[in-house]
């Protein structure tokens, strides 16, 4: 029997022999996969002519016949019919600065550039592997940018107070409570405890700070005994993490403090005057609103979709209701209702004398109803990784926030990075809603333009919207393929 197999079986290898003769070449290739079969033919035949036409017609309309200059909308007129062939890229040309800026004053407008090549740098920074430094440039794209933007776009000089730098506080001291709560010793620990209680007294003396009791003038801030008292509680929730923490050898201990003494210095930062001519957001419109809802709403929905999904999946009974009941309520009302509430709606319901700005409420609103998405997305991830990376953390001593910052997350978060990517661009092209509320963003700014009678032709509408559209498209198509680049460098996974 082995005889006989052995005879079939090759005892060299076997040379590799050349494609067919009737298999090569760009014919045979066109004629196997498009002429295969008389079907075939005819649906290429039929859909190739379509596809002729299609591109013919769009170059004709948008090149040909098209209208790249003039002054006025009779430029893109033909003569003598009073109707128009071909896109009236004149009106383009001509509203291109309205498009970009809004009604930003326009000798002013070298702030808002300024802030866009600083912002490309900082992303090209963070973006492009190759470039070092990416801790440096992590810290001033998430923690100093944001500052030097709303300081540049709206001359800074605001009238901070003093409970909002304690809340501005209470907030950092929280976030270092999460972080480092498990190196001072545990959540059971003395140090952990008194943290605690000074973040419950901080956020108990915030409340009374309203409390009409004598104020206090510094750096620009005005304070009641009040909020100094919550100033104070979290600063010394902040140290009593650091004093745990000294308690074990080679631990910095100095992170805790650095967000709450951040957070104090950036109220500070507001609230001093450089002497910029303040620019109302009232005035801010085009591509620049557009990129500032749409950069907000992103860099806000991702840490809350994460702290959402966590609270979701939490063994703690009134942690999980929350979280359920937020996601469940901001997934189940439109976007435009959203809007419209904190346009119209929540200045009723503040109390006498108290108003947020409008742009503030749209940021809000887009920020914690795109967060809701963003924690079903994560939680898609977190449910895929297998029980024996959490069971692997806490075989190695691991605490919770531990195991989440360095093994869970960041594998659940490659895992979902096209539903990540995919609710950011959802999110980039619902920006186009805030044109309801009365913000004209790009799309708003362009129909602003259809009703200038300079500019009133058959084609404009057409030549405006297709010029919209392109610019949402560039964006979307951008972070589209930059997210299939960040799968295919973090794709390191064994094939099968």
């Amino acid at each position: 029997m082995e005889e006989q197999v052995a005879g079939y079986v090759a005892d060299q290898q076997i040379p590799s022999r050349p494609a067919p003769a009737g298999e090569k070449g760009i014919v045979q290739v066109v004629r196997k996969n498009l002429f295969a079969t008389p079907t075939d033919t005819v649906l290429s035949v039929v859909f190739g002519v379509f596809a002729a036409w299609l591109i013919w017609s769009i170059l004709s309309w948008a090149v040909f016949d098209a209208t790249f200059f003039g002054g006025d909308r009779e430029a893109c007129l033909t003569p003598g019919e009073g109707e128009s062939e071909g896109a009236c890229w004149a009106f383009v040309g001509a509203k291109f600065s309205q498009f970009m800026y809004g009604s930003y004053p326009i000798d002013l407008r070298w702030r808002p550039n300024l802030v866009a090549i600083v912002f490309a740098l900082l992303v090209a920074g963070a973006a492009i592997p190759s470039i070092p430094f990416k801790s440096l440039n992590t810290w001033l794209l998430f923690g100093v940018f944001p500052i030097f933007a709303l300081v540049m776009l709206t001359g800074a000089g605001f009238d901070v107070s003093g409970g909002f730098t304690a809340f501005l506080m209470l907030v950092a001291a929280i976030t270092a409570y999460l972080l480092y709560g498990d190196d001072a010793g545990g959540l059971a620990a003395w140090p952990a405890k008194i943290a605690l209680i000074g973040l419950i007294a901080c956020f108990a003396l915030i409340v009374m700070s309203s409390l009409d009791t004598g104020t206090i003038r510094f750096a620009g801030i005005t304070f009641t005994i009040w909020s100094v008292l919550a100033c104070l509680s979290a600063l010394v929730s902040a140290v009593a993490i650091a004093v745990g923490m000294a308690q074990r050898a080679g631990v910095q201990i100095w992170r805790p403090v650095v967000p709450v003494v951040v957070a104090a210095f950036i109220a500070v930062l507001l609230a001093e005057d450089y002497g910029l001519r303040p620019v109302s957001t009232n005035l801010w419109g085009g591509l620049m609103l557009t990129l500032i809802v749409a950069v907000t709403g992103i860099a806000a929905s991702l840490p809350l979709g994460i702290l959402l999904a966590l609270g979701r999946q939490s063994d703690m009974p009134a942690i999980r209701t929350v979280c359920i009941i937020f996601i469940e309520f901001w997934r189940g009302v439109p976007l435009i209702t959203v809007l419209f509430m904190a346009a119209f709606m929540l200045p009723l319901l503040m109390p006498s004398g108290v108003s947020f700005n409008q742009l503030l409420r749209a940021l809000v609103g887009v920020a914690l109803f795109s967060a809701a998405y963003m924690a079903e997305v994560i939680r898609g991830g977190l449910q895929a990784i297998p029980k024996g990376q959490y069971e692997g953390a806490a075989s190695l001593g691991l605490s919770y926030w531990q195991s989440m910052r360095m093994i869970i997350l960041p594998q659940a978060l490659k895992l979902v990075i096209p539903g990540i990517v995919n609710t950011f661009i959802g999110l980039f092209k619902d920006t186009s809603l805030v044109y309801i509320i009365g913000l004209a963003d790009l799309l708003g700014t362009v129909r602003r333009g259809f009703s200038d009678p300079n500019w009133i032709t058959p084609s404009t509408a057409a030549t405006g919207l297709v010029f919209a559209g392109f610019v949402f498209w560039l964006f979307c198509f951008g972070m589209s393929r930059y997210s299939q680049f960040v799968e295919r460098r973090l794709d390191t996974g064994y094939k099968r």
